[in-house]
């Protein structure tokens, strides 16, 4: 969402009144979560410990650096530092030295919450090691916004996978594990591998999932349909390949079928040689070793 820093003076104001007279202890490190797309989904607190904090540690500076102008916050040089996944760890330790001198750090990633798909842990576990306080500022969040809109939450929860393999067949050996897997899953997908993902998914056939594409921002979608139909669903119109994806696949209310064990040996084999797949495929649906090892000879001859 486009917004002047204009926009925003008054939640400057307003952050300044609500979260100013907060207890924000010293050689702290802050986590900040920021929008996934729609600049108004900032929080007060963010806003404010933004303008405070002595040190902002962030994914990519530029990206931050044009979310504080949107805002209105003016850095001065020399408080806005990169730490990604390619040099956190090394980072961490320059982050260490300004919470040991009693600074308060923030650390924000390009969109979201820190540390969950994004970089961050390394960072946060070097900071918990050493003995300083990490503290988190709640936000937005694409897996919490997807599985909000999926409605397919139920009493087991779910569970974050993130981005699958990009290899072939290593994803197809996760889709198979995935499809035992009676709890909802949020996947995250990247526009150019957001095809290859909808092929793996849908040997799940009417099992139901739910995109959300470009959430919060202007061109958003959210649309739930049977995994057979989405490879189709995609091809269906150029515009819905563009973007950044979060995924539900919903969870399953009814027991595991009980040809779970032959679709997984199915998708195994094409990749795996038979005692491989073999084993994968028993820890995958509890189906026995034995009875799989016939159907895989079956399958192969």
């Amino acid at each position: 969402m486009s917004l002047s820093a204009a926009s925003f003076s008054a939640a400057l104001a307003a952050a300044r009144e609500a979260a100013g007279a907060q207890h924000y202890p010293e050689g702290s490190l802050y986590l900040v979560a920021t929008p996934i797309g729609n600049l108004a989904d900032i929080t007060l607190r963010a806003l404010h410990l933004l303008q405070r904090a002595d040190r902002i540690a962030c994914e990519d500076t530029r990206h931050t650096q044009a979310l504080l102008r949107a805002y209105g916050i003016d850095l001065p040089a020399g408080r806005l530092v990169a730490i990604h996944q390619h040099n956190e760890a090394q980072a961490a330790q320059q982050v260490l030295g300004w919470l040991a001198a009693g600074e308060r750090v923030a650390y924000a990633s390009d969109a979201g919450t820190p540390a969950v798909s994004d970089p961050g842990a390394r960072l946060v576990a070097a900071v918990q090691a050493a003995g300083h306080r990490v503290v988190p500022l709640p936000g937005a969040s694409s897996v919490t916004t997807v599985l909000s809109a999926a409605g397919s939450v139920h009493e087991g929860g779910f569970v974050f996978a993130g981005f699958l393999p990009s290899k072939a067949g290593e994803r197809e050996t996760a889709v198979a594990q995935l499809a035992a897997e009676p709890r909802a899953v949020v996947l995250l997908e990247a526009p150019h591998r957001i095809g290859a993902l909808a092929q793996a998914l849908a040997v799940l056939g009417a099992r139901p999932v739910t995109v959300g594409r470009e959430l919060t921002k202007q061109f958003e979608q959210v649309a739930t349909l049977p995994c057979a139909q989405l490879p189709a669903w995609l091809a269906a119109d150029a515009q819905r390949s563009r973007g950044e994806f979060a995924l539900v696949l919903h969870g399953q209310e009814t027991a595991v079928a009980a040809d779970d064990g032959e679709r997984a040996l199915r998708l195994l084999l094409a990749e795996l040689p038979v005692k491989t797949a073999v084993k994968l495929a028993a820890e995958i649906t509890g189906a026995p070793r034995n009875a799989l090892y016939e159907t895989a000879l079956r399958l192969k001859g």
